[in-house]
């Protein structure tokens, strides 16, 4: 399970992207989710497709890691095709079954959705492979900032999305534990039917919950010691600091984004 769950793990590589600010990286790939957005056409896909497989390749990491991170969403996909597939309206109708009716636009509208959301999480997992997550709670710490003249809670809202990151594949690997000491114990969990595969996951949950409910109190006890909150302008030991590369990824990213934006447009 540990292998198929990427979300939340940093992968060390003398790359591109791991020598790019964290600050960088979250505004570039939250201008490229909404310039996937407004993508149409197949000169707009095509424009969006290699721009993702050179992020990818400028990472140095290999491409199958990226795939497994599409494998916890294939019932998301599925669901998000059929639904298109069936409720779409459209012309030239394929199938009609009742109320159902199956048109060539419908599946087009699917395929094209299903699509983005692919692009979307691929280069949205740049950010977690390549930044640890440390990085990324300053990050969002110095890009929400002026924020902070409102109140708002700025330091904790990053570290809150830092410790959900982190604790995703411990959680998953505590699971994983479970799975494996129930297993030593005679627990059967490879069942073929749906409904017993479920059915047999049911004894995990309860360990797993408390595990994780102990784990959390312990993490605010440590922080709660460590005097977190208990004072303003904290200092940091490493300085965000944009450079030339940084720069230089700023201006690709707006450009890209302007470029998809015009292309919808005119």
């Amino acid at each position: 399970m540990t292998r198929n769950v990427i979300i939340g793990q940093y992968i060390q590589r003398p790359s591109f992207f791991h020598r790019l600010d964290p600050r960088t990286k979250i505004l570039s790939i939250f201008m490229f989710a909404i310039s996937i957005l407004l993508t149409e056409g197949t000169i707009s896909y095509l424009a969006a497709t290699c721009f993702v497989v050179l992020c990818v390749f400028l990472t140095n990491i290999p491409i199958r890691i990226f795939m497994n991170t599409l494998k916890p969403i294939i019932v998301i996909l599925s669901f998000t095709l059929f639904f298109h597939t069936l409720f779409s309206k459209g012309e030239h109708v394929l199938l009609s079954v009742g109320i159902l009716h199956i048109t060539e636009e419908g599946i087009k509208e699917g395929i094209k959705v299903v699509y983005r959301i692919i692009l979307m999480v691929i280069i949205a997992s740049l950010l977690t492979l390549t930044t640890k997550p440390l990085d990324i709670t300053y990050g969002l710490e110095r890009l929400f900032r002026p924020l902070s003249i409102f109140r708002v809670p700025v330091e904790q809202f990053s570290l809150m999305i830092s410790i959900t990151l982190r604790f995703i594949p411990t959680i998953v690997e505590e699971a994983d534990k479970i799975m494996e000491a129930q297993r030593a114990r005679g627990a059967q969990m490879n069942h073929k039917g749906l409904f017993k595969k479920i059915s047999s996951y049911i004894p995990m949950i309860i360990p797993l919950l408390v595990s994780s409910v102990q784990r959390a109190e312990r993490l605010s006890l440590a922080i709660e010691a460590r005097g977190y909150g208990a004072g303003k302008e904290r200092t940091r030991y490493r300085q965000l600091i944009y450079r030339k590369n940084d720069y230089g990824t700023f201006i690709i990213s707006i450009l890209f984004f302007l470029f998809l934006l015009g292309l919808k447009v005119f």
